[in-house]
């Protein structure tokens, strides 16, 4: 590994001890949990909500007595457990961008994502693209979205 690489990784891990001090009981790991955190972290401050411990069955936030489940990717699509005892009242799925910023690609009920996803894969997830989740957000009302506290990308 040359001296640079190992470097820029020296700060990688720098950069994750930071955002744990700062988001305890969130592990930015990285690997999926990093791009993950980072979602719940950001789509808490952004629709107020409160995060549930890190690992938490089923959902990874409340507002109030709603269930919300927060995915985040960087790439063209994102998983879900393919078995629930029972689904989440929401889903938020935010695309979050090299530059920081991260967009909101699906904010509403939870139900019409997992009717749409595909079959379970072997390892018990099941996929779902940015573009079916954006046309499904576009039949979704206002009245069944979550409501923003911010409307720009909170820094982490």
């Amino acid at each position: 590994m040359s001296t640079e690489i190992a470097g820029l990784v020296t700060r990688l891990y720098e950069i994750v001890a930071e955002l744990e001090a700062l988001h305890e009981g969130r592990h930015f790991t990285p690997d999926g949990h990093l791009v993950g955190s980072i979602g719940e972290v950001l789509a808490a401050a952004m629709f107020g909500l409160e995060l549930m411990p890190a690992s938490n069955k089923s959902y990874d936030a409340k507002l109030g007595d709603q269930t919300v489940e927060i995915k985040a990717t960087q790439g063209n699509g994102i998983s879900l457990q393919a078995h629930f005892d029972t689904l989440p009242d929401f889903l938020v799925a935010l695309r979050i961008e090299r530059d920081g910023s991260a967009n909101v690609i699906y904010n509403g009920p939870a139900a019409p994502v997992w009717e749409a996803a595909g079959e379970a894969a072997k390892n018990g997830q099941r996929r779902i693209g940015i573009s079916r989740l954006r046309a499904l957000q576009e039949a979704i009302p206002e009245a069944q979205r979550l409501s923003p506290v911010l409307q720009t990308t909170p820094p982490i």
